[in-house]
């Protein structure tokens, strides 16, 4: 069995075909994670897992990049964010639905900043959020997956101040989502014990330093996931991601670290199952 631990079956993207999507995941005996950005798509991602229970779970958050109203320019699927503001109580009152298993996705992304606000509130603002979402996750005793994109000009920003806020406050259930960077920024997360997770950047030719991050992570540290509909293998760029693509990931990962495609898919579902009590 596998287990895609972060895909956004709740978006837009999927409207026409989430229920065929879906049935093929049960033929296939996989599971997945569906993750909210903001509050609409943490509603729907509950919708999913109630009415999909034997396949699909929830996790419920606010995404930093709908903390501002702005074009974000991502590759395969540009999109325009509406603001948000980040309502605790709503949150903690989703997360107590059946089956969410997460406060996630929350963190900081310096990708790309908006045109009216300085660099010092736009990141302030991040950070005081992304501060509220550990902590709501601690009170929950819930684990945080945690969003970190660094500014194009500097591949380690975001995953620093992200460390420094994990660190603050102390919470230990925390997996790094499409965890991306390179071993020495790594290390610190590693040895602090938290997991991380791979997408299938690890397939694109144009991040060349992720073998060797992939390399040093431990097995029992990683979990696999899609982050569908974005990062699509790259034998299929040019086309919507898909939770079972996750094999992809496997695959990938059991040739960079020298295993099994079978070991590696079997202990990052053992890791899934016990971090998110599955």
């Amino acid at each position: 069995m596998l287990i895609d631990t972060h895909c956004h079956l709740n978006f837009r993207a999927y409207r026409d075909d989430h229920k065929k999507i879906i049935a093929d995941m049960k033929s296939r005996n996989m599971r997945a994670i569906v993750v909210g950005s903001q509050l609409s798509t943490s509603k729907r991602a509950i919708d999913f897992a109630q009415a999909h229970p034997e396949t699909l779970y929830a996790a419920v958050a606010l995404h930093p990049l709908h903390l501002h109203s702005m074009y974000v320019n991502e590759i395969e699927m540009p999109f325009t964010t509406r603001e948000e503001h980040f309502q605790e109580e709503t949150y903690r009152k989703l997360a107590g639905e059946p089956g969410v298993v997460a406060i996630g996705e929350s963190g900081l992304d310096y990708f790309q900043m908006p045109e009216d606000m300085s660099e010092s509130a736009f990141k302030n603002q991040q950070h005081e959020v992304f501060a509220k979402h550990i902590e709501l996750a601690k009170s929950l005793d819930l684990p945080l997956i945690v969003h970190a994109r660094a500014n194009p000009r500097n591949y380690r920003d975001a995953y620093d101040d992200v460390f420094a806020i994990l660190r603050e406050h102390a919470y230990q259930k925390i997996v790094m989502h499409a965890f991306a960077t390179h071993v020495e920024t790594a290390k610190k997360f590693i040895e602090a014990g938290y997991m991380v997770s791979f997408t299938s950047l690890v397939t694109y030719p144009e991040f060349p330093t992720l073998p060797d991050l992939v390399r040093y992570v431990p097995l029992k540290q990683m979990m696999l996931e899609t982050d569908a509909p974005y990062m699509t293998p790259h034998g299929k760029r040019g086309s919507k991601n898909l939770p079972q693509y996750v094999e992809i990931v496997a695959q990938a990962v059991a040739q960079m670290k020298g295993v099994p495609q079978g070991r590696v898919e079997e202990q990052t579902t053992a890791n899934a199952i016990s971090f998110f009590r599955l």
